[in-house]
């Protein structure tokens, strides 16, 4: 009898971590699942934002070439 009640102990307890193992494994699936949102979702903004700047980048070009300095041939320098 003794024997038959440490069994199911011991089961009971076997259950038990089992149980926490798969919570702890479905817990650690889903941040790992975030995470990897995350980083993906980082790396497409910083070439988005690469992008813009090169853009960004261009316009201003395009703008200082069409400013002329119109003091060059002005006879008070």
């Amino acid at each position: 009898m003794l024997n038959y009640c440490q069994i199911q102990l011991l089961l009971t307890l076997l259950i038990d971590h089992g149980q926490i193992v798969t919570m702890l494994t479905i817990v650690v699936i889903f941040f790992a699942v975030l995470l990897i949102l995350g980083v993906r979702k980082s790396y497409k903004l910083k070439k988005e934002n690469e992008q813009l700047d090169k853009i960004s980048e261009k316009l201003a070009k395009e703008e200082e070439e069409k400013y002329n300095d119109f003091t060059d041939g002005h006879m008070y320098q």
